[in-house]
């Protein structure tokens, strides 16, 4: 399957980081949706239907982890890809005990999260 099949939800926060990573994940052929809020994730997520979600952890308002718990009790089959900030590694394993496939840590690289992007998609049913 083309990556051009695959839609990606991408929820930051921070404009600079949607539009770097919306930038590279759509020349790597990916149809990517962006939200800037947790609330508008949850809402996103029942419409599109991504294949996958990469979600800000630290975001003013409805939270990654909350974001997490939402989705994955609503379509558990939905792989999410956590962004933690700042140093710390607890949100990320957090995350992970509540269905996250992986967590990493910002600044991004752009080729690792390519990397635990096609793991997670391969490893869908």
């Amino acid at each position: 399957m083309s990556n051009q099949k695959h839609r990606i939800l991408l929820v930051d926060d921070e404009p600079d980081v949607l539009e770097f990573l919306g930038y590279n994940l759509r020349e790597e052929g990916y149809q990517v949706h962006t939200c800037s809020n947790g609330e508008d994730a949850i809402v996103k997520a029942e419409e599109i239907l991504p294949h996958l979600i990469i979600l800000d952890v630290m975001m003013p308002g409805l939270g990654g982890l909350e974001v997490l718990k939402r989705i994955k009790a609503q379509k558990p089959q939905i792989h999410v890809i956590l962004l933690t900030g700042r140093g710390s590694t607890k949100e990320g394993i957090e995350g992970m005990q509540r269905g996250a496939f992986d967590y990493l840590m910002k600044p991004i690289n752009i080729e690792e999260l390519i990397k635990k992007m096609q793991e997670a998609i391969k490893s869908q049913p």
